[in-house]
């Protein structure tokens, strides 16, 4: 059961990923969380860096999409200023807003990479629909409610993957 949360590569951040490596491996698609994976909560557009990672990114061919459980309104400033795809209210953990992306992209299971910084809403997904899921630090300590609870539980999980010798935060790996 446990091994659902456990990411295929963890890294420190975002900009810290071997995205060469990752293309050599058939990926072609790459899913991102939005809030405290590209961008801390209460940051409503994207800055410069983040800009010219994911026009990096498009440049090597990689399609970006935005998948994030919050509104519109939050998704749409992120969307438009990076020129990606995105998907809003996506109900992550539940994973038809995954098998839409396949449905509308053709992309094999193989050819997708989920990042982000929660083992509940991004890794546990990614793992269930078979994608390489990559897992960063949450940018920020400061999380909307409802994440802080799922914080607690995901701490639970950990503990549970360190004891195991499954995990460990901060044994960063590809």
């Amino acid at each position: 059961m446990f091994d659902k949360f456990v990411p295929d590569k963890y890294y420190k951040s975002i900009y810290d990923i071997d995205y060469k490596a990752l293309k050599k491996t058939g990926v072609r698609c790459l899913i991102f969380g939005l809030t405290n994976t590209l961008v801390p909560e209460g940051v409503n557009k994207p800055d410069k860096k983040l800009k010219d990672l994911v026009e990096d990114l498009k440049d090597m061919d990689f399609e970006v999409i935005i998948l994030s459980n919050q509104s519109k309104k939050r998704v749409l400033p992120f969307k438009e200023g990076l020129c990606v795809d995105s998907a809003y209210l996506s109900f992550k953990p539940f994973r038809f807003k995954y098998r839409k992306i396949v449905k509308i992209f053709g992309y094999k299971y193989y050819e997708i990479a989920c990042i982000g910084s929660n083992f509940i809403f991004d890794i546990y997904p990614a793992n269930k629909m078979n994608y390489t899921s990559i897992l960063v630090n949450p940018l920020s300590i400061d999380e909307y409610v409802v994440t802080k609870f799922n914080r607690k539980i995901e701490n639970k999980i950990v503990d549970k993957l360190t004891k195991k010798k499954l995990f460990k935060r901060g044994s960063y790996y590809e």
